[in-house]
Order: C-alpha cells, then sequence, then structure tokens
C-alpha cells in the first residue's frame, strides 16, 4: 500500500464514486514521470551530443512540468470539478504521449531516454485508466 492510497483512505468526507485504485495508481504515475523526465533532461544536458537533443529535453522538461501538476490536481479533492480534472488529465495523456514518442527515438542511444520513455507510457496509461472510471 502507497502513502498515496493511505491518503485516500483517511481522506475525512467521501470521494464520490471514483475508483480509488485507479486515482492512486494515477497520482503515483504522475510524480514518477515527472521525476523521470527531469531527471532525462538534465542526462541529455550532459550528452556530448546535446545540441541534437534540444527537442528531446524541451519536451521532458514541458512533461515534467505537466505530470506534476496532474499529480497535484489529482491529490487535491475538496471542491472537486469533474471538467477540470478531465481537462488535466487529457493534457498529462498528451504530454506523456509526446515526450515518451521523443525520447523513444533516442532509446537504442540513451539508456535514460528509455526508462523515460517506459515511464512516460505508464503514465499515458494511468491517466487513460483514470479517465475512463471518471
Amino acid at each position: 500500500m502507497s502513502t498515496t492510497t493511505d491518503m485516500l483512505r483517511t481522506y475525512p468526507k467521501d470521494l464520490g464514486g471514483i475508483d480509488q485504485a485507479a486515482l492512486a495508481a494515477c497520482i503515483d504515475a504522475c510524480f514518477e514521470c515527472a521525476q523521470t523526465c527531469t531527471a532525462c533532461a538534465d542526462a541529455c544536458l550532459s550528452e556530448n551530443m546535446v545540441a541534437e537533443l534540444t527537442k528531446c529535453i524541451r519536451t521532458n522538461l514541458d512533461c515534467a512540468d505537466v505530470c506534476a501538476s496532474t499529480g497535484n490536481v489529482l491529490s487535491r479533492h475538496t471542491g472537486y470539478d469533474a471538467t477540470l480534472t478531465r481537462a488535466v488529465l487529457e493534457a498529462c495523456r498528451a504530454a506523456c504521449k509526446a515526450c515518451g514518442d521523443e525520447c523513444a527515438q533516442h532509446a537504442d542511444m540513451h539508456e535514460h531516454c528509455k526508462i523515460c520513455a517506459e515511464a512516460c507510457r505508464r503514465c499515458e496509461e494511468a491517466c487513460t485508466t483514470l479517465l475512463a472510471t471518471l
């Protein structure tokens, strides 16, 4: 059981009909992806061919910001707004797809990009799963 699951379980109000397992998995995937994308961007900056990784770095940083914001929004339940939640999840899914696709192009040469692409795919999937339950 994760801390995220514990926090959802101990929330003092009713969370409604939301799938708490899918919500917890998505929150965790968002924060994992944010960290991984940040680390990948940093690793790209340390590569000798950094100029060729400019788009990858930018996509990593954008994805990291979107994932962190999504994790934060999903962690707040007071005054829940389903429309905003859906929009944030859609944006996160799009950012993860773009970043996963970009990192996958460099995965054969840079293992950090391979790891990042995998984290992006997991987060994209978690967003898709949660969206299906809303």
